[in-house]
């Protein structure tokens, strides 16, 4: 017999070959290095973890465990833990997963099965048993790593057992307060509103305020609990970042006032790409120049250029809690006062978005406006708003009046409520919800409400993997195309960041095989967000695609790269971009560009070549008279992309600790609907994440502190601004002047001196004056160019609190040895930080907000200023 799998073996019989050397038993040696016998061993493995993942334990002969366990046992001798926990990870092995580590570096090995875990490990179920094991080995450590154990408790959705961790840590020593502080800040900025507050329910009431305490909203006085339930609730971090983003703003606005210039105003959709634009570059920098510049020009906006005009505030001033309705105060609805219903919609939207993800008191306030009103703009603009700003808040109140405005059977607000409804109920899986939307998709005529629904369904699926697989079939079998294109979604969203190959393979198969159109084009779109936590392999798997036949295939593999390679520069994904960028079809050129500008976020010509390049496309696209309206608009975004958040904001969609970013997830899903309806547009700030390096000391206050980043500074620094163009003087001709003419004059001077007329010395002098002006001028350029050079010779750079770390910056940043702060947690992710302060006692330097508590608000009908105040004049 063992002779017989030698032979099926040499035949490539492999299956045939293995269950010959299975028969054979002690014959079949499997610990010789030959390629016959590894070749054996392999296959068994793969056998034995398929019978294994598909729960067929009944199977497994005694031969092939025997085989693995000596596989295992090898590998033990060897050391080769990582080998064994691969296979048991596949295979379900929990015993040998925890022999494993306990048996090498336990801390290096939990990291490497906490990471490991999230991407083998495809079946759900099986992921959490591995992640409640990882937990207890966590928490057995010599020192407990509680950053790690509530990443593994947020994965298993366990609030209870994240407020507990918190609640020990508040009642231990000094370290672990600030690193129950870390750990709130980290939940905050990875979980949903509805974990959130189960974490907050959990928690111990806060005390009560003293009378003088009342009237602060400082938070440095606190008890450790209530500073806890503040960095919850969101409060301190947004404050924080929005700090970050006025303090460092770096906003070109001479790309956009040339970009005006150049794009007629009348045309409402230059007006809204511009718009956008603006939108995206001033993101959360509460900076509103370019519009108080160009009240004309905003005034211009009409009928849904005025909704996105209105709701462009929301972008500018997302995070504005403290000011958001007084902000928008002129443009909300207000009893007794009509206004133009856009400008309503688009405020309350602009509420929605100044607060998203954070709803709190302002979800009560959208819902009245909701209720108020028959209008469907206004209707349409509140329902963005409370899918903005309540969600994943999973809340019945607000998803029935939602489903209340989709049964008016409104187009406008049926297609809002719809994607509204899939928001407020975000990662949910509502068996209720799905079948009453599927229902309504099915009896409705309007396209944009059935196309609300799609979407609004992937939504509520969102991350539950196999667990949505039965649904995604059902969706991908209807007759209504749109429907299908909602399945497609719902597999992005079900698998985003999975990498699993399931839905890989099945929605290369819809990509080539779908007769519509928008679905196959959606099917590549949905491999960036399989894919996004690997993007090296997307250009591989797209790049034949992006040669198809179909325009629709290729515009769907731009934003693919672009969504999966967002912020990385990678080289391999331009290459693909640089040709469509020039494609024939006006469409596939408008995402190629957008894609672009996705990848090059945050680049300078120094770290991506093609920064300038692509920069100078847009110019030109922009600029030319005879291009396609539809590229020029794509152009306008991405100059607006590019610069995002004053050049201090990337496009992820994970965090900084690597789990997937659910506001960043949704904003780019939701994104991507603008090729139906442009207002969705403003959903990609929800993608936007700031690149900063925010320290805070144990009363949660910023310190002045200092820190190294090891590489040259011209690496990471801002994009130069552009240059002015300067106006091109026309030279006149020189005047032809005769020889006699010229001696007569000569003769006329000579008279004039001997006249004693003003002696020659004047010219000289003047002469001397400007040589002098010269020599100064050139010794201050001198000086700044010297400046310059020594720059560029630096090799590193001191940075400060409050700074732009981008994230391929990180690895180079560094603590010196004798740094009053270092940072709590070992590896350095930027975002806020808490700060262990080595000089406990020590008078601090602390840093104060300067973000502006009172915001002027923007009306392109201002009216003129009233007379002034009654006076006496008075004779002297």
């Amino acid at each position: 017999m063992n002779n017989l799998n030698i032979v099926y073996y040499h035949l490539g019989e492999f299956d045939e070959s293995m269950s010959f050397a299975l028969g054979a038993g002690d014959l079949f040696d499997s610990s010789l290095s030959t390629e016959y016998v590894e070749t054996i061993v392999a296959k068994c493995i793969d056998h034995y973890i398929y019978l294994r993942s598909n729960n067929q334990l009944d199977e497994i002969s005694p031969d092939l465990e025997q085989i693995i366990e000596k596989v295992f046992e090898r590998c033990f001798k060897d050391k080769e833990y990582k080998q064994a926990i691969g296979i048991a990870l596949e295979s379900l092995r929990l015993d040998i997963i925890e022999k494993a580590i306990k048996a090498g570096d336990s801390k290096e090995l939990l990291s490497y099965v906490l990471n490991a875990s999230m991407t083998l490990v495809q079946n759900l179920n099986a992921r959490n048993e591995v992640l409640k094991l990882l937990v207890s080995l966590f928490r057995d450590l010599d020192e407990s790593d509680y950053i790690s154990m509530t990443q593994c408790f947020l994965h298993l959705k366990d609030s209870y057992s994240c407020a507990e961790t918190l609640k020990n840590l508040v009642n231990g020593n000094e370290k672990q307060l600030l690193m129950a502080y870390q750990i709130a800040f980290d939940l905050e900025e990875n979980a949903t509103q509805d974990f959130l507050q189960q974490v907050l329910n959990t928690l111990p009431e806060p005390a009560a305020k003293n009378e003088a305490d009342m009237d602060t909203d400082n938070t440095a006085n606190e008890d450790p609990i209530s500073k806890i339930r503040s960095i919850l609730e969101g409060d301190i971090s947004i404050k924080l970042n929005l700090e970050f983003l006025f303090r460092n703003i770096h906003t070109d606005l001479q790309i956009l006032n040339a970009t005006k210039d150049a794009l007629d105003s009348r045309n409402s959709m230059y007006h809204s790409a511009i718009t956008f634009a603006n939108a995206f570059m001033n993101s959360g920098t509460t900076s509103d120049e370019f519009l108080r510049n160009n009240l004309e020009w905003l005034s211009r906006a009409s009928n849904w250029s005025k909704f996105s005009a209105t709701a462009a505030l929301g972008v500018i001033h997302k995070g504005h809690i403290d000011q958001g309705l007084k902000l928008l105060a002129p443009y909300l609805p207000q009893e007794g006062v009509s206004s133009s219903p856009y400008s309503e919609g688009g405020s309350l939207f602009a509420l929605g978005l100044i607060n998203a993800n954070h709803g709190g008191e302002v979800l009560d306030y959208l819902r009245n406006a909701l209720n108020k009103t028959q209008n469907e703009i206004i209707q349409h603009g509140a329902a963005l708003g409370l899918g903005a700003a309540g969600m994943a808040t999973a809340s019945d109140e607000i998803y029935e009046e939602l489903k209340n405005v989709l049964f008016t059977d409104s187009a406008v607000a049926g297609e809002a409520a719809g994607l509204a409804m899939g928001l407020i109920m975000l990662g949910t899986s509502s068996e209720k919800a799905i079948d009453e939307m599927l229902q309504y998709a099915h009896e409705t005529q309007h396209e944009k409400i059935i196309r609300g629904l799609a979407i609004g369904m992937a939504l509520i699926m969102y991350g539950k993997e196999d667990t949505a697989d039965a649904l995604i079939e059902q969706l991908l079998q209807d007759k209504d195309h749109i429907i299908r294109y909602g399945g497609i979604y719902m597999i992005a969203l079900a698998y985003c960041g999975t990498g699993n190959n399931k839905a890989i393979k099945k929605c290369l198969h819809v990509a080539v095989s779908d007769v519509n159109d928008d679905v196959r084009s959606a099917a590549v779109t949905a491999l960036g967000f399989i894919l996004f936590k690997t993007p090296k392999q997307v250009p591989r798997i797209v790049q034949l695609l992006s040669e198809s036949y179909n325009p629709h295939v290729r515009y769907g593999c731009t934003l693919a790269l672009g969504i999966s390679c967002a912020g990385t520069g990678m080289p391999e994904a331009m290459e693909l971009l640089d040709p469509l960028t020039k494609d024939q079809v006006d469409f596939v050129k408008q995402g190629a560009l957008i894609a672009s500008a996705m990848i090059l976020i945050q680049s300078n010509e120094i770290m991506s070549p093609k920064v300038a390049s692509i920069r100078k496309t847009y110019e030109t696209i922009i600029k030319d008279k005879h291009e396609e309206a539809m590229a020029k608009f794509g152009a306008v975004l991405s100059q607006g992309i590019l610069d995002a958040g004053g050049r201090n904001v990337t496009i992820t969609l994970q965090s900084r600790s690597g789990y997937n970013n659910m506001a960043s997830i949704v904003g780019m899903t939701i994104f991507t609907q603008f090729w139906y309806w442009y207002p969705l547009t403003h959903f990609l700030s929800l993608a936007f994440t700031p690149t900063a390096f925010i320290g805070l000391n144990s009363k949660l206050e910023m310190p002045k502190l200092e820190f190294i980043s090891n590489v040259k500074p011209s690496l990471f620094a801002y994009p130069s601004p552009m240059k002015k163009q300067e106006k091109t003087v026309v030279e006149k001709v020189a005047t032809a002047v005769l020889s006699t003419t010229a001696k007569t004059k000569a003769r006329a001077k000579k008279n004039e001196k001997e006249k004693g007329g003003e002696p020659e010395s004047m010219d000289t002098d003047e002469k001397k004056e400007e040589t002098q002006m010269e020599v100064d001028n050139t010794e201050k350029k001198d000086e700044e160019a010297e400046k310059q050079e020594k720059k560029k010779k630096q090799t590193f750079e001191k940075l400060g609190n409050l700074t732009r770390v981008v994230p391929a910056q990180l690895k180079y940043i560094i603590f010196k040895d004798d740094s009053r702060y270092i940072p709590v947690k070992k590896n350095i992710v930027g975002g806020i930080t808490i700060m262990e302060d080595r000089q406990k006692g020590q008078p601090e330097e602390l840093l104060e907000f300067s973000t502006p508590k009172q915001i002027a608000t923007v009306d392109p009908q201002d009216e003129e200023p009233g007379p002034p105040e009654p006076f006496v004049y008075e004779e002297d």
